[in-house]
Parts: structure tokens; C-alpha cells; sequence
């Protein structure tokens, strides 16, 4: 019995290493993102009970650990996120933007419509590996999955609620939060 568990661990163990190892190629300390030069402010892993959901990292112009600055602020931004495990479908993805949404944006229904564009982005396949880019250029929120434009959601009021899901009051997760303003864990 003991025998069979040390194989297991060991493939899990590196199975997680190997996991980020590759999402760490795809955040370069400095990101050309829609005609903008923005640097890596930090990054982190989002988890789920002992599993890697996704690694995801935040550009700006130049470094800044103030969430609520970063929220309010009307200057290019960038959040890329890459997907490291095959528990993430299009279903979850979906339940998640809805209970982030709404603990960054309650109450504010003039939000939905965008809240459903961004949605049917991830109504198509969630594979492992993929890469998701939401950019932000003053007043448009350019999403793209793969390095294709998926779609594009007006608005500074959404742009403050959706990356309020990752560096707002009441964050998807405490840590990563703590990791994208490079603050660490």
C-alpha cells in the first residue's frame, strides 16, 4: 500500500511544478499588451482546496501596491490569466465571474449586460493551457483568449468591477490578491 501512495505523490508533486514552470514563461517581467508597453506588477496562483486553478498576473506602467488606486485609475492595465488545470470548464468559470462580480459590483444592474458579454467569452471550451489577456485601454476592456480578440466591454465602471474581482474589498482569493499588487504571500 505504502508503495503505490509514493509514486502518486511524486507524479502530483511534479505534475504541480511542471504546472508552474510553464505558466511562468508566459508572464514576462515586461508585456506588450494593445500598443503599450506595461510591466509585471506581480503574480500569483489562484487555488482551490490543494489544486491549481490558474496562475494569473497583473501589468501596469509602472509598480503600484495600492488596490484601490489600480481600481480608480484611467490608465492602460493589463490582467492575463492562464489556465493550469482541466477542473476549470466553461460552466465553473461562469459560476466564478458571477460570485465575483457580485462581491465587487453588488447591486448594480447597469453592469449585467457587460457581466453577460464577458460570460459568453467563456461559454466556448476551457482548456488547460489556455491564455486569457483583459486589457484595458482608458474606457474599453479588451479581452483576449489565445492571443485572439474575443471581445470588447466599454466602460471604466466595469473595468473597476472586474479587476475588483482579484483587487477588491472582498477578493477571489486573499493571497493572490496580495501577490498581484507584489506584495507577496
Amino acid at each position: 500500500m505504502k508503495k503505490s501512495v509514493l509514486p502518486s505523490t511524486l507524479l502530483l508533486l511534479f505534475s504541480l511544478f511542471a504546472q508552474s514552470v510553464l505558466a511562468a514563461d508566459n508572464f514576462p517581467a515586461q508585456q506588450h499588451f494593445a500598443g503599450q508597453n506595461l510591466i509585471l506588477n506581480g503574480k500569483g496562483i489562484r487555488t482551490r482546496l490543494v489544486f491549481n486553478l490558474y496562475t494569473a498576473g497583473l501589468y501596469l506602467q509602472a509598480p503600484d501596491r495600492d488596490a484601490n488606486a489600480i481600481l480608480t485609475a484611467s490608465q492602460p492595465m493589463a490582467l492575463r490569466l492562464q489556465i493550469t488545470s482541466g477542473m476549470i470548464t466553461s460552466e465553473n468559470m461562469e459560476a466564478a465571474v458571477r460570485e465575483g462580480f457580485q462581491k465587487s459590483a453588488p447591486n448594480q444592474p447597469q453592469l449585467q449586460q457587460r457581466i453577460e458579454q464577458l460570460i459568453a467569452v467563456f461559454k466556448q471550451p476551457i482548456k488547460d493551457g489556455d491564455l486569457y489577456d483583459f486589457i484595458y485601454r482608458p474606457q474599453n476592456l479588451i479581452i483576449l483568449k489565445n492571443s485572439r480578440q474575443a471581445a470588447t466591454i466599454a466602460g471604466a465602471d466595469f473595468k473597476q468591477a472586474f479587476y475588483g474581482i482579484w483587487l477588491g474589498a472582498r477578493p477571489a482569493q486573499g493571497n493572490l490578491k496580495n501577490a498581484l499588487l507584489g506584495s507577496g504571500d
